[in-house]
């Protein structure tokens, strides 16, 4: 058994860390053609908007060069570049890029897809004015490392912007919320998908995920200055942002 300082979280199991990074390139394995559908039993459908007030808040040039992380299927991506700023795509899972090639070719847009981890990326220090990543950082094994290596890659001056489910304050929804994402999205996942599992998992990972300000401070202590919080819903989905200065 690994040392319990070095376990990290599988849903509401604590793993090996290269136990984590199996099961969830698995699941995103099996839901890749089926994306779009997971994301939208876990919004309601909404994640559509909050994509759009996102890129809205990224504001890309069109001499930007940006980095989409965790972003296979291009969904961010393509937002970003029909603005005109040239993006490259990166994911740890081939099935999600596989997905969004197919989907970037069926659009006629031009984008760069690299398989790459966030922990480890390959590519050169101060490379992008900008790093997105959209319900992606939840998922990553060891995120202190990746927002690191995040900072990294950008430019001075570069922007770092994170879209993901966190905790709502709102008491009443909060509850609500909670019975939604972990009793009915995985049976819905069930009948839909039929992969109760990886929708549980998603489910649990929300759970897990650090709250706003905790997760503003680890993007703080990565390096990062002016770090925002944006809630959206009471928290249930928030917007993060820092700047490499």
């Amino acid at each position: 058994m690994a040392d319990t300082e070095q376990l990290v979280s599988l849903g509401f199991r604590d793993v090996a860390p290269e136990e984590k990074t199996k099961a969830v390139g698995d699941i995103f394995r099996r839901v890749a053609s089926r994306y779009d559908l997971m994301n939208d039993l876990m919004s309601g459908g909404l994640h559509r908007l909050w994509k759009d007030e996102f890129v809205s808040l990224l504001k890309p040039q069109p001499h930007e060069t940006v980095l989409d992380l965790a972003g296979g299927t291009g969904d961010i991506a393509f937002r970003i570049a029909k603005r005109g700023a040239k993006v490259t795509v990166a994911d740890i899972n081939p099935g999600m890029l596989e997905v969004g090639r197919e989907r970037a070719e069926k659009k006629g847009l031009a984008l760069d897809f690299m398989e790459a981890n966030a922990e480890a990326m390959p590519f050169a220090d101060a490379s992008f004015d900008a790093v997105t990543i959209a319900f992606g950082i939840r998922n990553v094994t060891d995120i202190p490392k990746a927002l690191r290596d995040i900072r990294r890659v950008l430019k001075w001056g570069g922007r770092f912007y994170c879209l993901e489910f966190s905790a709502s304050e709102w008491p009443g929804f909060a509850k609500i919320y909670d019975q939604y994402t972990l009793k009915l999205v995985p049976k819905v996942g069930a009948v839909v998908a039929d992969d109760e599992e990886a929708y549980r998992y998603l489910a649990e990972s929300i759970k897990r995920f650090p709250p706003m300000p905790a997760f503003a401070q680890m993007i703080g202590e990565a390096g990062f200055r002016q770090v925002k919080a944006r809630p959206i819903l009471g928290g249930a989905v928030a917007i993060h942002s820092g700047w490499k200065l």
